[in-house]
Protein backbone atom coordinates (compact mmCIF):
# COMPACT_ATOMS: atom_id res chain seq x y z
CA UNK A 1 0.00 0.00 0.00
CA UNK A 2 2.62 2.51 0.96
CA UNK A 3 4.40 1.58 -2.24
CA UNK A 4 1.21 2.10 -4.08
CA UNK A 5 1.28 5.77 -2.61
CA UNK A 6 4.56 6.20 -3.49
CA UNK A 7 3.95 5.29 -7.47
CA UNK A 8 1.10 7.46 -7.61
CA UNK A 9 2.58 10.51 -5.97
CA UNK A 10 5.72 10.01 -8.34
CA UNK A 11 3.42 9.87 -11.56
CA UNK A 12 1.87 12.95 -10.06
CA UNK A 13 4.98 14.79 -9.86
CA UNK A 14 6.10 13.56 -13.35
CA UNK A 15 2.12 15.10 -14.98
CA UNK A 16 2.53 18.31 -13.33
CA UNK A 17 6.09 18.51 -14.65
CA UNK A 18 5.29 17.77 -18.14
CA UNK A 19 2.76 20.76 -17.84
CA UNK A 20 0.37 21.45 -20.76
CA UNK A 21 3.16 19.99 -22.91
CA UNK A 22 3.06 16.28 -24.73
CA UNK A 23 5.16 14.12 -23.33
CA UNK A 24 8.15 12.24 -25.61
CA UNK A 25 7.42 8.76 -24.59
CA UNK A 26 7.11 7.01 -27.82
CA UNK A 27 3.76 5.14 -27.14
CA UNK A 28 0.56 5.30 -24.74
CA UNK A 29 2.21 4.24 -21.25
CA UNK A 30 0.26 6.20 -19.26
CA UNK A 31 -1.88 4.38 -16.42
CA UNK A 32 -5.85 5.15 -16.43
CA UNK A 33 -5.46 6.48 -12.65
CA UNK A 34 -3.72 9.89 -14.21
CA UNK A 35 -5.97 11.77 -11.87
CA UNK A 36 -7.09 14.00 -15.47
CA UNK A 37 -10.39 15.75 -14.65
CA UNK A 38 -12.54 16.59 -17.71
CA UNK A 39 -12.86 20.37 -17.49
CA UNK A 40 -16.84 21.44 -17.21
CA UNK A 41 -15.90 24.78 -17.78
CA UNK A 42 -12.40 26.82 -18.37
CA UNK A 43 -12.10 30.60 -17.53
CA UNK A 44 -12.61 33.08 -20.39
CA UNK A 45 -14.69 30.55 -22.22
CA UNK A 46 -18.40 29.61 -22.60
CA UNK A 47 -19.19 25.94 -22.81
CA UNK A 48 -21.56 24.09 -24.39
CA UNK A 49 -22.15 19.86 -24.21
CA UNK A 50 -21.87 19.14 -28.10
CA UNK A 51 -22.61 15.31 -27.47
CA UNK A 52 -23.40 12.51 -25.78
CA UNK A 53 -21.91 9.07 -25.64
CA UNK A 54 -23.94 6.86 -22.83
CA UNK A 55 -23.81 8.71 -19.71
CA UNK A 56 -20.89 10.70 -21.42
CA UNK A 57 -21.35 14.88 -21.95
CA UNK A 58 -18.84 16.19 -24.09
CA UNK A 59 -18.10 19.59 -23.92
CA UNK A 60 -16.67 22.21 -26.21
CA UNK A 61 -15.34 26.02 -25.35
CA UNK A 62 -15.91 28.95 -26.82
CA UNK A 63 -13.64 32.31 -26.98
CA UNK A 64 -15.19 35.04 -28.30
CA UNK A 65 -12.87 38.36 -29.02
CA UNK A 66 -14.22 41.32 -27.33
CA UNK A 67 -16.40 43.25 -30.01
CA UNK A 68 -18.06 39.51 -30.92
CA UNK A 69 -21.82 40.44 -31.54
CA UNK A 70 -24.39 37.47 -31.71
CA UNK A 71 -24.75 38.76 -35.81
CA UNK A 72 -20.97 38.23 -36.48
CA UNK A 73 -20.69 35.65 -39.28
CA UNK A 74 -16.68 35.31 -38.17
CA UNK A 75 -14.24 32.71 -38.90
CA UNK A 76 -13.70 29.87 -36.71
CA UNK A 77 -10.59 28.01 -35.13
CA UNK A 78 -11.09 24.97 -33.93
CA UNK A 79 -8.38 23.53 -31.40
CA UNK A 80 -7.82 19.51 -30.59
CA UNK A 81 -5.23 18.97 -27.70
CA UNK A 82 -3.04 16.14 -28.57
CA UNK A 83 -1.53 12.94 -26.03
CA UNK A 84 -1.67 9.94 -27.74
CA UNK A 85 -5.49 9.53 -27.73
CA UNK A 86 -5.24 7.95 -24.16
CA UNK A 87 -4.04 11.98 -22.22
CA UNK A 88 -5.12 15.16 -22.53
CA UNK A 89 -7.94 17.69 -22.09
CA UNK A 90 -9.22 20.84 -23.50
CA UNK A 91 -7.40 23.03 -21.02
CA UNK A 92 -4.15 22.20 -23.06
CA UNK A 93 -6.01 23.42 -26.63
CA UNK A 94 -7.67 26.60 -25.00
CA UNK A 95 -4.48 28.09 -25.54
CA UNK A 96 -4.73 28.27 -28.53
CA UNK A 97 -8.54 29.43 -28.66
CA UNK A 98 -7.84 32.47 -26.96
CA UNK A 99 -4.98 33.06 -29.41
CA UNK A 100 -7.49 32.88 -32.01
CA UNK A 101 -9.75 35.41 -30.55
CA UNK A 102 -6.96 38.30 -30.29
CA UNK A 103 -7.11 38.02 -34.23
CA UNK A 104 -11.20 38.13 -34.45
CA UNK A 105 -11.65 34.61 -34.76
CA UNK A 106 -14.05 32.60 -32.76
CA UNK A 107 -11.65 30.08 -30.90
CA UNK A 108 -13.27 26.83 -29.99
CA UNK A 109 -11.36 24.11 -28.29
CA UNK A 110 -13.57 20.87 -27.71
CA UNK A 111 -13.16 17.41 -25.65
CA UNK A 112 -12.93 14.00 -26.84
CA UNK A 113 -12.83 10.80 -25.18
CA UNK A 114 -9.51 9.69 -24.09
CA UNK A 115 -8.26 6.01 -23.02
CA UNK A 116 -7.55 7.73 -19.60
CA UNK A 117 -10.51 9.44 -18.89
CA UNK A 118 -12.97 6.94 -20.73
CA UNK A 119 -11.37 3.61 -21.31
CA UNK A 120 -11.92 4.80 -25.63
CA UNK A 121 -10.30 4.25 -28.68
CA UNK A 122 -8.84 5.80 -31.18
CA UNK A 123 -11.83 5.73 -33.62
CA UNK A 124 -13.75 7.27 -30.87
CA UNK A 125 -11.38 10.25 -30.82
CA UNK A 126 -12.44 10.87 -34.35
CA UNK A 127 -15.65 10.18 -34.03
CA UNK A 128 -16.05 12.72 -31.60
CA UNK A 129 -13.89 15.32 -33.32
CA UNK A 130 -16.19 15.63 -36.39
CA UNK A 131 -18.91 15.62 -34.20
CA UNK A 132 -17.59 18.30 -32.30
CA UNK A 133 -17.43 20.31 -35.81
CA UNK A 134 -20.72 19.28 -37.01
CA UNK A 135 -21.73 20.72 -33.88
CA UNK A 136 -19.94 24.39 -34.14
CA UNK A 137 -21.50 24.17 -37.96
CA UNK A 138 -24.71 23.14 -37.04
CA UNK A 139 -25.42 26.02 -34.35
CA UNK A 140 -22.97 28.75 -36.50
CA UNK A 141 -25.65 31.46 -36.11
CA UNK A 142 -25.72 31.05 -32.24
CA UNK A 143 -21.86 31.28 -32.22
CA UNK A 144 -21.74 34.04 -35.06
CA UNK A 145 -19.54 32.12 -37.70
CA UNK A 146 -19.79 31.24 -41.00
CA UNK A 147 -19.80 27.74 -41.20
CA UNK A 148 -18.01 27.87 -44.10
CA UNK A 149 -15.05 29.74 -42.75
CA UNK A 150 -14.22 26.70 -40.21
CA UNK A 151 -10.04 26.15 -40.19
CA UNK A 152 -9.45 22.94 -37.75
CA UNK A 153 -6.18 22.61 -35.85
CA UNK A 154 -4.22 20.15 -33.69
CA UNK A 155 -1.20 18.72 -32.32
CA UNK A 156 0.03 15.40 -32.01
CA UNK A 157 -2.93 12.76 -31.87
CA UNK A 158 -4.82 16.12 -31.67
CA UNK A 159 -3.85 16.67 -35.36
CA UNK A 160 -4.53 12.92 -35.92
CA UNK A 161 -8.07 14.27 -35.16
CA UNK A 162 -8.07 17.34 -36.97
CA UNK A 163 -7.19 15.74 -40.12
CA UNK A 164 -9.87 13.46 -39.82
CA UNK A 165 -12.67 16.17 -39.70
CA UNK A 166 -11.81 16.89 -43.09
CA UNK A 167 -12.31 13.17 -44.53
CA UNK A 168 -15.71 11.99 -45.53
CA UNK A 169 -15.58 8.19 -45.56
CA UNK A 170 -17.01 6.87 -42.66
CA UNK A 171 -14.19 4.89 -40.64
CA UNK A 172 -15.47 1.81 -40.35
CA UNK A 173 -19.08 0.54 -42.36
CA UNK A 174 -20.14 0.60 -38.45
CA UNK A 175 -19.79 4.02 -38.13
CA UNK A 176 -21.75 5.05 -41.76
CA UNK A 177 -24.53 6.89 -40.34
CA UNK A 178 -22.46 8.91 -38.16
CA UNK A 179 -22.51 13.05 -39.14
CA UNK A 180 -19.17 14.30 -41.01
CA UNK A 181 -18.61 18.34 -41.49
CA UNK A 182 -20.44 19.50 -44.07
CA UNK A 183 -18.86 21.45 -45.87
CA UNK A 184 -15.71 20.66 -45.17
CA UNK A 185 -12.73 22.46 -43.18
CA UNK A 186 -11.60 25.11 -44.85
CA UNK A 187 -8.39 24.71 -43.77
CA UNK A 188 -6.07 22.71 -41.75
CA UNK A 189 -3.20 23.86 -39.24
CA UNK A 190 -0.96 20.31 -37.72
CA UNK A 191 1.22 20.75 -35.51
CA UNK A 192 3.44 17.07 -35.12
CA UNK A 193 0.40 15.34 -36.31
CA UNK A 194 -0.12 11.42 -36.31
CA UNK A 195 -1.00 11.42 -40.08
CA UNK A 196 0.40 7.53 -40.04
CA UNK A 197 -1.13 4.87 -37.83
CA UNK A 198 0.23 1.86 -39.47
CA UNK A 199 3.32 -0.50 -39.06
CA UNK A 200 5.40 2.67 -40.11
CA UNK A 201 3.74 5.13 -37.98
CA UNK A 202 2.60 6.44 -34.79
CA UNK A 203 1.15 3.76 -32.37
CA UNK A 204 1.04 0.94 -35.22
CA UNK A 205 -0.98 -2.10 -34.68
CA UNK A 206 0.20 -2.71 -31.22
CA UNK A 207 -2.53 0.31 -30.46
CA UNK A 208 -5.15 -1.00 -32.17
CA UNK A 209 -5.28 -4.65 -30.66
CA UNK A 210 -2.62 -6.08 -33.13
CA UNK A 211 -5.08 -5.48 -35.53
CA UNK A 212 -3.30 -4.40 -38.97
CA UNK A 213 -6.00 -3.46 -40.90
CA UNK A 214 -7.40 -1.41 -38.45
CA UNK A 215 -4.39 0.46 -37.74
CA UNK A 216 -4.51 1.19 -41.41
CA UNK A 217 -7.89 1.85 -41.72
CA UNK A 218 -7.40 4.80 -39.58
CA UNK A 219 -4.20 6.64 -41.76
CA UNK A 220 -4.85 10.43 -42.62
CA UNK A 221 -2.32 9.40 -45.91
CA UNK A 222 -3.62 6.27 -46.26
CA UNK A 223 -7.77 7.12 -46.10
CA UNK A 224 -7.63 10.97 -47.41
CA UNK A 225 -9.63 11.48 -50.54
CA UNK A 226 -7.63 13.12 -53.24
CA UNK A 227 -9.34 16.77 -52.54
CA UNK A 228 -8.22 17.98 -49.07
CA UNK A 229 -8.15 20.99 -47.71
CA UNK A 230 -5.32 23.67 -47.83
CA UNK A 231 -3.11 22.70 -44.85
CA UNK A 232 -0.01 24.19 -43.19
CA UNK A 233 1.81 21.12 -41.10
CA UNK A 234 4.72 21.67 -38.60
CA UNK A 235 6.94 19.34 -37.31
CA UNK A 236 10.56 18.90 -35.67
CA UNK A 237 13.05 16.35 -37.84
CA UNK A 238 14.38 14.68 -34.40
CA UNK A 239 10.83 14.30 -33.10
CA UNK A 240 11.25 10.39 -31.38
CA UNK A 241 7.18 10.33 -30.75
CA UNK A 242 5.91 10.87 -34.56
CA UNK A 243 8.31 10.19 -37.72
CA UNK A 244 9.03 13.44 -39.20
CA UNK A 245 8.89 11.20 -42.19
CA UNK A 246 5.26 10.83 -41.80
CA UNK A 247 4.82 13.95 -42.00
CA UNK A 248 6.93 14.44 -45.09
CA UNK A 249 5.03 11.94 -46.61
CA UNK A 250 1.76 13.24 -46.31
CA UNK A 251 2.51 16.81 -47.39
CA UNK A 252 4.19 15.05 -51.00
CA UNK A 253 0.58 13.22 -51.13
CA UNK A 254 -1.19 15.89 -50.66
CA UNK A 255 0.78 18.35 -53.45
CA UNK A 256 0.51 14.96 -55.68
CA UNK A 257 -2.76 15.21 -55.94
CA UNK A 258 -2.64 19.14 -56.48
CA UNK A 259 -3.33 20.36 -52.76
CA UNK A 260 -1.57 23.00 -51.21
CA UNK A 261 0.17 21.83 -48.26
CA UNK A 262 3.09 23.61 -46.71
CA UNK A 263 5.71 21.20 -44.30
CA UNK A 264 7.50 23.91 -42.04
CA UNK A 265 10.50 22.20 -40.76
CA UNK A 266 12.47 22.84 -37.35
CA UNK A 267 15.74 21.14 -37.39
CA UNK A 268 16.73 18.75 -34.78
CA UNK A 269 13.81 19.98 -32.92
CA UNK A 270 11.87 17.35 -30.36
CA UNK A 271 8.08 16.17 -30.17
CA UNK A 272 5.80 19.01 -28.79
CA UNK A 273 9.09 21.38 -29.66
CA UNK A 274 7.58 24.84 -28.13
CA UNK A 275 6.78 23.23 -24.78
CA UNK A 276 7.83 25.68 -21.78
CA UNK A 277 10.15 22.49 -21.08
CA UNK A 278 12.38 23.60 -23.90
CA UNK A 279 12.79 26.86 -22.50
CA UNK A 280 14.23 29.80 -25.21
CA UNK A 281 14.21 26.84 -28.31
CA UNK A 282 10.54 26.39 -26.72
CA UNK A 283 9.94 30.34 -27.25
CA UNK A 284 11.07 30.58 -31.11
CA UNK A 285 9.33 27.84 -31.84
CA UNK A 286 5.86 29.19 -30.55
CA UNK A 287 6.89 32.38 -31.88
CA UNK A 288 7.38 30.46 -35.75
CA UNK A 289 3.91 28.90 -35.63
CA UNK A 290 1.96 32.20 -34.69
CA UNK A 291 3.49 34.16 -37.46
CA UNK A 292 3.43 31.01 -39.86
CA UNK A 293 -0.80 30.62 -39.23
CA UNK A 294 -1.19 33.68 -39.43
CA UNK A 295 0.04 34.17 -42.82
CA UNK A 296 -1.71 30.85 -43.71
CA UNK A 297 -4.71 32.65 -41.97
CA UNK A 298 -4.28 35.85 -44.12
CA UNK A 299 -3.91 33.93 -47.12
CA UNK A 300 -7.25 32.88 -46.67
CA UNK A 301 -8.79 35.53 -46.27
CA UNK A 302 -9.69 34.89 -42.52
CA UNK A 303 -6.95 37.79 -40.88
CA UNK A 304 -6.34 41.13 -42.70
CA UNK A 305 -2.65 41.66 -43.65
CA UNK A 306 -2.54 44.11 -40.57
CA UNK A 307 -3.58 41.68 -38.56
CA UNK A 308 -0.83 39.17 -39.44
CA UNK A 309 1.92 41.89 -39.29
CA UNK A 310 0.98 43.37 -35.85
CA UNK A 311 1.05 39.39 -34.84
CA UNK A 312 4.22 38.75 -35.95
CA UNK A 313 5.59 41.71 -34.24
CA UNK A 314 3.47 41.51 -31.01
CA UNK A 315 4.85 37.71 -31.07
CA UNK A 316 8.54 38.56 -31.63
CA UNK A 317 8.76 41.21 -28.87
CA UNK A 318 6.99 38.97 -26.53
CA UNK A 319 9.43 35.85 -27.41
CA UNK A 320 12.32 39.04 -26.40
CA UNK A 321 11.11 39.58 -23.39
Amino acid sequence: MIRSFFRNLLLSFLILGFGWAETNIPSPVLPQDTNEVTPLALAGAESYVFKKAGDVELRLHVVKPKDWKATDKRPCLVTFFGGGWSSGTPARSITYAKWAAKYGLVGVAPDYRTRNRFDAKPEDCVADGRAAVCWIQDHSAELGIDSGKVVVQGSSAGGHVAAWTAIQDPVTPQTASNPVPNPAPMGLILLWPVTDTGTNGYGGPKRFGNDEARANNLSVTGRMPAKMPPTLVFHGTADKTVKFENSQAFTEKMKANGNSCELVVFPNAPHSPQSSKEGEKGKIVKAKIEEESLKFLEKMGLVSHEQASAGAKTTDKEDGE
